[in-house]
């Protein structure tokens, strides 16, 4: 089992707020986030609809910029990256995986897999697509398309794609949200597995408390802040702090309407 880095952090946000709008209609998606993924660790992100999870994912992965805070992947503060050093950098150091599996039709599974590499121009060292393959467990469908293929393995395929270049951080938007129960499961064994073996970084959001309880930690988000964590979740401890925290993001959006400033 992969035993980590001593504690160092793959990605790391501080005093990080997002706003969205002009001044008079602005909408507040974080507010003062501090928070950092510790490198060989499986995060999920959850809170309710709005809480600003999908915002904290584009922010820490460099799709989106902060209003304002830090943003620091390894050694990399973002907000000083020019748009071409960010696209480098998403290309080189992030995977993504996505609940539209977002494979090309045309190509066969290892092209696929590869045409990060290819749109970099770079080659994959020898052996890797193989060993890659083989860890999603689709070693014998590698000239296969998409097509060809159960939504589960697509899923694979497109997590392959996401390790083969071996990246600081995979980020996973409800990457289980397009599959059954399962087929939800074995993706979610993967993904661990991942983290486990060979020390893989993972933050994935997620709606669902059953998925939340294969990672390490559990962060909620509600109204833009980070309310809370759990570790070593369950998925019954996981739908209860969910539970308390819809009424935790009622009371919050009441609060300004009762004389209180945000």
């Amino acid at each position: 089992m992969f035993t980590g880095t001593g504690g160092t952090d793959a990605v790391r946000l501080t005093a990080v707020r997002k706003v969205y709008g002009r001044r008079g209609n602005e909408v507040v998606a974080l507010d003062d986030v501090t928070t950092a993924f510790g490198r060989g660790t499986f995060t999920a992100i959850m809170g309710p609809s709005g809480s600003g999870k999908s915002t904290l994912l584009q922010c820490a992965a460099g799709l989106d910029q902060p209003t304002s805070g830090s943003v620091v992947l390894e050694d990399s503060e973002l907000s000083t990256m020019t748009e071409t050093e960010l696209t480098e950098l998403r290309r080189d150091r992030v995977g993504f995986v996505f609940q539209a599996f977002n494979l090309l039709p045309v190509l066969t599974v290892e092209q696929n897999v590869t045409l990060p590499l290819r749109l970099a121009g770079r080659s994959p060292a020898r052996g890797r697509v193989a060993s890659v393959l083989e860890q999603v467990g689709l070693g014998e469908r590698r000239r296969h398309r998409p097509a060809e293929l159960s939504g589960g393995q697509q899923q694979r395929v497109a997590i392959a794609r996401a390790l083969i270049t071996e990246p600081a951080v995979i980020f996973a938007d409800e990457p289980t949200g397009a599959l059954d129960t399962r087929t939800a499961r074995d993706v979610l064994d993967l993904m661990r597995s991942s983290v486990r073996q060979t020390g893989q970084t993972i933050v994935m959001v997620t709606h669902d408390p059953v998925a939340a309880s294969y990672a390490d930690r559990v962060l909620f988000l509600a109204d833009g802040r980070v309310v809370g964590e759990l570790h070593s979740p369950t998925a019954d401890a996981v739908a209860e702090r969910m539970t308390r925290l819809g009424a935790y993001s009622d009371e919050a959006r009441r609060a300004p309407a009762a004389g209180g400033q945000r």
